[in-house]
């Protein structure tokens, strides 16, 4: 079997598919662009590799024999298979099939991506995405080991070999227990908390967010008093309802239904948040071509 499979080359299966459609080696070697004579050696090759003869063989007909009609069977599965890994190559190297592997941090999941990654895939079918929620920190990790294609977070901090693109920009919000005195009506800026203990993410997760927290603290003449850090909304939102802190988030992490905490959006500061599209400049992957234009 081995030294059967070695030997035996696409060109004899397409002269036999040819010779088994038509028996005549005449048009069969039309069919093909090549001698009868060329024709008649690749049949003889072939069947020598094989042991057997495949046609029954006279002055006036050519027919397949039993085993030229097995072999057919065979052989038509094999030009199948061969059709259909070319289509899928043509179709993969044309970024119309495929993979996209994307990173992104919790609070872009709530606004930004859901609509576009449900365009994207109505637009195509055929590419499949896979989605991991991770840090800054990990993000840009794994698409410098090039097990992501992109990445959606809120850090800017990225190496000369990335492209980056701020995709979403929006206001922070204070995050306050229910029963805290400072409600929306009375609120007239940060300086109001400069007593209270803060729940932030942590600094080396996403340096950009902290310091503009800081920034934002030291404008109204304080620095935080950092009781607790995660870089989970919902942890940071179970800590603030029960009375452990207050924190400052993207707008797009509120959650107004399932904690007891209420949400004052910063709308009247200078700082925004932006969420950030990064990907590796070297990124050969032919499907995320397609998905690039729709940032």
């Amino acid at each position: 079997m081995i030294r059967i499979t070695n030997q035996l080359e696409f060109h004899h299966l397409r002269s036999f598919l040819a010779l088994a459609e038509t028996l005549h080696f005449g048009k069969a070697a039309e069919t093909l662009h090549i001698s009868q004579s060329a024709l008649s050696q690749q049949i003889k090759q072939l069947e020598a590799i094989l042991g057997t003869t495949l046609f029954d063989r006279t002055n006036r007909s050519v027919a397949l024999n039993r085993a030229g009609q097995l072999f057919l069977r065979e052989a038509q599965l094999v030009e199948a298979q061969l059709k259909k890994s070319i289509a899928r190559w043509q179709s993969e190297h044309q970024g119309n099939q495929g993979k996209i592997h994307i990173g992104f941090v919790g609070s872009a999941m709530q606004c930004y991506l859901p609509p576009l990654l449900k365009e994207f895939g109505r637009s195509h079918t055929h590419i499949q995405l896979h989605l991991e929620e991770l840090t800054n920190e990990e993000q840009l990790e794994a698409l410098e080991s090039g097990d992501l294609d992109i990445g959606f977070m809120r850090s800017n901090q990225i190496a000369p070999n990335m492209n980056i693109k701020s995709v979403y920009e929006e206001n922070f919000s204070l995050v306050l227990p229910n029963e805290h005195p400072i409600t929306q009506e009375n609120f007239k800026n940060l300086g109001q908390l400069a007593q209270e203990r803060f729940i932030l993410f942590p600094n080396e997760k996403s340096p950009l967010y902290y310091q503009q927290i800081l920034n934002m603290c030291a404008f109204h003449g304080f620095v935080p008093q950092i009781s607790h850090r995660s870089i989970h909304g919902p942890t940071i939102f179970m800590l603030v309802e029960n009375g452990m802190g207050v924190s400052i988030v993207p707008n797009s992490l509120r959650d107004e239904h399932n904690y007891n905490i209420r949400f004052i959006e910063l709308d009247n500061i200078q700082q925004k948040t932006n969420l950030f599209a990064v990907w590796n400049k070297t990124n050969d992957n032919a499907a995320f071509q397609n998905f690039l234009p729709m940032l």
